[in-house]
């Protein structure tokens, strides 16, 4: 009895002295301490990069050779050009009605009326205006109307009927008398608002309805069918001269003010005129 009572404390004793729970054992893994200090690494390597340089927007000088300015030398209007290779959405009513007013009403739009006053002043062409300041004065104000009507029809009324759009779109190649050339072309063939090639209703048929509403205006012996028709011409001349101002403009602008420049070689090929 006295050894199974030893043997029992002994048991007891034992039990007590063992832990109620196993140790836990930290496992380390290979692949996750390589892939820490890969981590690692990467970090410092990028921070030690500088930083990529930000883009920059490059344009040629043959680009702004043939870019176009809102006047010719500051003076003359030249709100309907479109620079070589520059591609335009649809031309807008909204848009036409804008450019016949910049047309008309711009500080520089006087200086085609004055040119044109002074001519027909010079030459006596309407004998009723007078001499002195007064008869320069209305040969003036007939010329600054009739410039204003020819803009309207050509620029806005017409063409928003017709669908065609009123732009001067350069062609920027080839010689002197191909760019002439073109440019006087222009007068009897546009674009439609669709983007195609068209005979130009606006400018010779606005032209001539300009005409007939200046004859109503002017003394009752200039009011013939010989003088509307020239005035008729006088306006498409206007325009067409005007368009070979445009043309070469963007040349003349570089040449002069930007240094020199060969106006037969452009950047690249026009848009499709």
């Amino acid at each position: 009895m006295v050894l199974l009572g030893l043997l029992s404390g002994s048991c007891l004793y034992a039990q007590q002295a063992l832990p109620s729970s196993p140790v836990p054992v930290t496992s380390f893994s290979t692949s996750d301490s390589l892939s820490s200090s890969a981590s690692s690494f990467s970090r410092s390597a990028e921070a030690a990069l500088p930083d990529a340089p930000a883009p920059q927007s490059v344009s040629s000088s043959a680009d702004q050779t043939n870019e176009q300015t809102k006047r010719i030398l500051g003076i003359i209007p030249n709100f309907r050009a479109v620079s070589t290779n520059q591609h335009l959405p649809p031309q807008s009513v909204k848009e036409k009605l804008v450019t016949a007013t910049e047309d008309s009403f711009d500080y520089s739009s006087i200086a085609i009326p004055v040119a044109v006053a002074g001519y027909n002043y010079l030459r006596n062409s309407t004998p009723e205006f007078g001499t002195g300041g007064v008869g320069y004065g209305r040969y003036l104000w007939h010329v600054a109307v009739d410039q204003t009507s020819e803009n309207y029809m050509v620029e806005f009324f017409v063409p928003a009927a017709t669908h065609e759009d009123t732009r001067f779109y350069t062609l920027g190649r080839g010689g002197f008398f191909t760019r002439a050339g073109y440019a006087l072309s222009r007068v009897v063939v546009t674009r439609s608002d669709a983007g195609n090639p068209t005979f130009n209703i606006a400018e010779v048929v606005g032209a001539g309805i300009s005409a007939g509403i200046s004859s109503t205006y002017y003394p009752t012996r200039e009011r013939s069918f010989s003088n509307t028709g020239s005035q008729w011409g006088v306006n498409v001349a206007i325009d067409a001269m005007a368009f070979v101002a445009k043309e070469f403009w963007p040349d003349i602008n570089h040449r002069l003010f930007h240094g020199d420049k060969s106006i037969s070689t452009p950047a690249s090929s026009p848009a499709t005129p």
